[in-house]
């Protein structure tokens, strides 16, 4: 493969459906191209690659409690950064190839949540790829200030690359509601 080709386009993404009950229809294509997208909005060489994987709830359950000292509860998306938005050697002038990170979603999560945050599956799984990619990308929502620029920065993208959420998921109400259920964005 031509590397000068490959570094002018947007990340490459690895993407699989580990859910056994896959009885939620997710366009994982679909994902996966906004997830490209998203990373290459936020200046990520098509040099990078990340990975998007979609979770049972038990599944995401056990990942959550194994790695962020959980509380056994399923949550809708964990980001595990690996390299980083910005490859050493690619910033030193020569191209190479680097995993960003991995994004694991939890559709039934996301299927539960959706009607009260962003209206519909379809509005709620994009969100969850774009709020995972901020991650991915260190942005975090931990203190007011971080939450509204984050907040902020996925509005402009969800409206650059999906348009309209049915429902706002920004407004301060749902963040404290997520927050009271036990779901919602991964810190």
């Amino acid at each position: 493969m031509n590397t000068e080709l490959q570094g002018e386009g947007p990340p490459s993404i690895r993407s699989s459906d580990n859910r056994v009950d896959s009885h939620i229809s997710v366009d994982l294509d679909a994902l996966s191209n906004l997830f490209a997208a998203a990373l290459q909005r936020e200046g990520v060489s098509g040099f990078a690659e990340a990975s998007i994987t979609l979770l049972d709830p038990s599944e995401i359950a056990q990942l959550k409690v194994q790695y962020l000292d959980g509380d056994g509860a399923a949550t809708d998306v964990l980001s595990f950064p690996i390299d980083g938005a910005d490859c050493p050697e690619e910033s030193a002038g020569g191209p190479s190839s680097w995993m960003v990170g991995d994004v694991l979603i939890c559709p039934a999560v996301a299927e539960a949540q959706a009607p009260d945050h962003a209206g519909n599956l379809q509005d709620e799984l994009a969100l969850l790829v774009i709020h995972a990619t901020l991650h991915l990308l260190g942005w975090d929502h931990v203190e007011q200030t971080e939450r509204q620029e984050m907040w902020q920065r996925e509005s402009e993208l969800f409206s650059e690359l999906s348009g309209t959420p049915e429902r706002n998921p920004w407004l301060e109400a749902d963040y404290r509601h997520d927050q009271s259920r036990g779901v919602g964005p991964t810190p």
